[in-house]
């Protein structure tokens, strides 16, 4: 089993940054690919950025690309998400997540991970 913990959003007025930390306890998230999707009111969930575990390809949804980044550190056990350029629609509820040996065309489908962060708040203000 795997417990993934999020944290790090907050209140911020646009164009700040914020990083948020999904740290993980269980086992090690070797060949495990990482993921952040997003909620925000009224919407669906949707895909916000990932990571592979080798090489450590990344993809981002097009509102995102040039402005989140992320990353992880392994020795950590942990995954980050840069938020810089923020933007009021960028507010929204975010999860990270996890899954073992997801292949490249299921990067993006939620559906391809089977464990998830609790979610932390990101309130970006105009």
């Amino acid at each position: 089993q795997v417990q993934l913990v999020d944290s790090g959003g907050g209140l911020v007025q646009a164009g700040y940054s914020l990083r948020l930390s999904c740290a993980a306890s269980g086992r090690t998230l070797s060949g495990y690919t990482l993921a952040w999707f997003r909620q925000a009111p009224g919407k669906e969930r949707e895909f916000v950025a990932a990571i592979r575990w080798s090489p450590r390809t990344t993809f981002y949804a097009d509102s995102v690309k040039g402005r989140f980044t992320i990353s992880r550190d392994n020795a950590k056990n942990t995954v980050y998400l840069q938020m810089d350029s923020l933007k009021p629609e960028d507010t929204a509820v975010y999860y990270c997540a996890a899954s073992y040996g997801v292949i490249v065309s299921n990067t993006y489908n939620q559906a391809a991970y089977n464990y998830w962060g609790q979610g932390t708040q990101v309130t970006v203000s105009s």
